[in-house]
């Protein structure tokens, strides 16, 4: 790390929720022909025979003019202010199947899905599976108090809060299929703008962001491996800034011996991180139809607990995506990534031989 990269970063992408919440540029609405060119699309698909899980590449489910609006969301994503809202699909006239097909058809025409999981999910339903989900796969994970320690996973698959964080993919996309009956607010922060809150407020804690802090994956792998790994919060390569951050990771690393402990500065430094995402983020409430996609190196994502109607959960399901467009990534983070170049097939969860 050099010192030069400790720095408050300008651009679309260091925005406040108040002002993001003005502008336009990140919604994108569909029309008629958008609608019409998904449902034709589809109907080629199942034609062929194809379920989403057969679709490979961009050519199994073929956008034409629609195309062009997803190579503008990608490049908002990318060079812009890291978040794309496209409204407007109508999920009350399909069938499950037939949604799973168009949203892992559009997926397949913005990046490359990637696994999400030991099991090797591509395409997974966020919903409250009402159990809990360590013990459910056993690997279920102790806290040196002897207390249960949930995984992020775990965590996810509840209708609790979960805290700011990243995924290890470029961009996450959720599509709504049901909302919540109350609750379920989705939060999103600019990571940059937490940087530069930092860098402004308190310079020496910005720097042990920039500094490894470790982090372990443990109660979430197949073989049950702790998954240790120290990288930083903060990086910079090429002029361009990524984050990677879930202080669940990095709570689960402590609770074991081989890593080291931190300073009371480090878990200052995180809760400081915590605070400012939390005054700058925007809050937003999908609704059915939505897809959210977010680039997890400039943004972190957050939501609300929430409460389900007795007649049907909140649902989103979630792809995860390697971008072509991707920026380069710091060196240390090949630990995490495997391939740090820019545009790289690159991130999601090391499948067991």
């Amino acid at each position: 790390m050099s010192t030069n990269d400790i720095r408050v970063i300008e651009g679309p992408e260091a925005w406040h929720g108040s002002e993001l919440a003005e502008d336009s540029r990140w919604r994108v609405y569909l029309d008629d022909s958008d609608i019409a060119e998904l449902e034709s699309a589809l109907q080629n698909a199942k034609e062929r025979g194809l379920a989403w899980r057969d679709m490979k590449e961009a050519s199994d489910f073929p956008l034409k003019r629609f195309s062009e609006k997803l190579a503008m969301v990608s490049a908002e994503l990318e060079d812009g202010c890291g978040l794309v809202n496209i409204k407007g699909f109508p999920v009350d006239r399909f069938d499950d199947e037939d949604i799973n097909r168009v949203w892992y058809g559009i997926a397949l025409n913005l990046g490359t899905p990637i696994y999400q999981n030991y099991r090797g999910e591509l395409l997974r339903d966020i919903i409250d599976e009402q159990q809990d989900t360590d013990a459910a796969n056993n690997n279920r994970l102790f806290a040196k108090d002897g207390s249960v320690f949930h995984s992020s996973r775990a965590r996810t698959a509840s209708n609790g809060p979960l805290r700011f964080h990243t995924d290890r993919a470029d961009v996450v996309g959720l599509f709504c299929v049901r909302q919540a009956a109350a609750g379920g607010l989705s939060k999103i922060a600019s990571s940059v703008r937490v940087n530069n809150e930092i860098v402004k407020r308190r310079p020496d804690l910005a720097a042990l962001l920039y500094d490894v802090v470790y982090r372990s994956r443990h109660g979430e792998e197949k073989d049950g491996s702790q998954n240790i790994y120290g990288i930083p919060v903060f990086g910079v390569r090429d002029g361009k800034f990524t984050s990677h951050y879930s202080r669940t990771y990095v709570e689960a690393a402590q609770e074991l011996d081989s890593v080291p402990e931190m300073s009371d500065a480090q878990w200052e430094a995180l809760d400081l991180l915590a605070e400012v995402a939390e005054e700058v983020c925007m809050e937003m409430m999908f609704e059915p139809g939505d897809i959210q996609l977010i680039n997890n190196h400039v943004i972190y994502h957050a939501r609300t607990a929430y409460e389900d109607a007795p007649e049907g959960g909140r649902c989103l399901k979630r792809i995860w995506l390697s971008m072509p467009n991707s920026r380069a990534l710091p060196e240390d983070q090949s630990i995490l990534w495997r391939n740090v170049d820019a545009g790289a097939l690159r991130g999601g969860i090391v499948q067991a031989s």
